[in-house]
């Protein structure tokens, strides 16, 4: 596994138990079992992720997942620690870098954030550009749903734009908050947001997508 990828996956692991089954994340009706559940699922069971994007196959995924999410609590904490099994697609190297990296990465803020007390993480600057360049290639994609124009800024000045609609909102913040702010998690991304009055108040109303 790619060095980003292992450590927010270890990182993501160590939370989960800290926090214990019970406890609230930023993920909409999810506490941390489910969450533990929907990583795993994810990785072991290629059958019924595929109800994370398509519709048709999300009945089989809530199935699969109410299966995982029974089993006792430890036990999905070890898998995630482990990884996914020996034939999976995700134990190459590349694959695991470009699909993991964001993946826990926004589980772990989903946990973190999803307490009373928190603060920002410390990121270094590779990382933050490693995440930089995942939304260079995916914010045209993860931004098509949103329902304003949208522009990514980051402090320097950098840009990329998410969607090309009317009225725009332009989003500044360091590259792991704009991902956060892109990925959903509106009320728990530390970013400014500039535009119309209302295009703002339509966008932070999107719908948190599926990761």
């Amino acid at each position: 596994m790619s060095t980003f990828a292992k450590r927010e996956r270890l990182l993501l692991a160590d939370l989960l138990e800290t926090a214990g089954p019970e406890a609230p994340t930023l993920c909409e009706g999810w506490q941390t079992r489910d969450l533990a559940a929907h990583v795993v699922v994810r990785e072991r069971r290629p059958d019924a992720a595929g109800g994370i994007l398509i519709k048709q196959l999300a009945s089989r995924l809530d199935k699969v997942m109410e299966e995982f999410a029974a089993k006792p609590y430890e036990e999905l904490l070890q898998l995630i620690r482990t990884g996914p099994p020996r034939f999976s697609p995700f134990q190459l190297k590349q694959l695991d870098e470009a699909s993991n990296t964001i993946e826990f990465y926004v589980h772990t803020e989903d946990v973190r954030r999803a307490r009373p007390d928190w603060t920002p993480r410390a990121l270094d600057p590779v990382f933050q550009d490693a995440l930089w360049s995942r939304l260079e290639r995916t914010a045209r994609l993860m931004g098509r749903g949103t329902p304003t124009g949208l522009v990514l800024r980051r402090p320097d000045g950098r840009t990329v734009v998410a969607n090309r609609g009317t009225p725009v909102v332009t989003a500044t913040g360091e590259p792991s908050e704009l991902l956060l702010f892109l990925y959903g998690r509106q009320s728990a991304a530390e970013v400014e947001l500039e535009g119309e009055k209302e295009a703002i108040t339509r966008l932070h109303g999107g719908k948190q997508l599926g990761i």
